[in-house]
């Protein structure tokens, strides 16, 4: 059990995540600095030093958390379907859709300099890793119905990571195409492609 010292601890190392977390998010990477962080969370900017090395530490923590929110997302669209063709479908779709109610979050996981965020590269794993990861049981169950041979599997997920990472750059920062209804079908034909499905 925490003490009360350590629970105190914890509770502003929390404010200080999610006071850079809604930063991240509505105003991205640029408006992240130790004073608006400390604004925010309603602490002074020399309290937030005692919890965190720097400003990179903190950025860091919120990658992990929003890799974390994006994970449960796309579980919960997806909870009710079995692995397969269809659900990695799913998937894919849930992936994007996070990304466009989150658009600072897909500027920070694609758009900002790894250098900008930490200095160990780990991001860059954590980004990349994701959509694979949330595939994973699915490309697996088409491997076991031989729909997929093991070897294609690496590079379909290069692919799909590659082209849903191109479809929101083009939305989000372009409006191409201009409406969200004409993306979400054009994505979808994009993943049909990819996978070499017709669902």
């Amino acid at each position: 059990m925490l003490s009360k010292k350590e629970l105190q601890e914890q509770r502003v190392r929390g404010y200080f995540i999610d006071a850079t977390k809604e930063l991240l998010k509505s105003e991205g990477l640029k408006s992240v600095s130790v004073r608006n962080i400390a604004d925010k969370a309603g602490y002074s900017f020399a309290t937030l030093y005692n919890y965190f090395k720097d400003v990179k530490d903190l950025v860091f923590l919120c990658v992990k958390d929003f890799r974390a929110e994006c994970m449960l997302s796309v579980q919960a669209a997806t909870s009710r379907m079995s692995p397969g063709s269809k659900r990695l479908k799913a998937v894919v779709l849930a992936y994007i859709q996070y990304f466009i109610q989150y658009p600072g979050i897909y500027d920070l996981f694609f758009n900002e300099k790894l250098s900008e965020i930490d200095r160990t590269g780990h991001t860059a794993d954590l980004v990349c890793s994701l959509l694979p990861e949330l595939c994973a049981a699915d490309w697996e169950a088409l491997r076991k119905e031989n729909s997929v041979a093991p070897r294609e599997i690496t590079a379909r997920n290069a692919a799909l990571l590659y082209c849903t990472t191109g479809l929101l750059a083009l939305y989000l920062n372009r409006r191409h195409p201009d409406n969200y209804e004409a993306f979400v079908k054009q994505a979808g034909q994009v993943i049909d492609l990819q996978l070499k499905i017709t669902v």
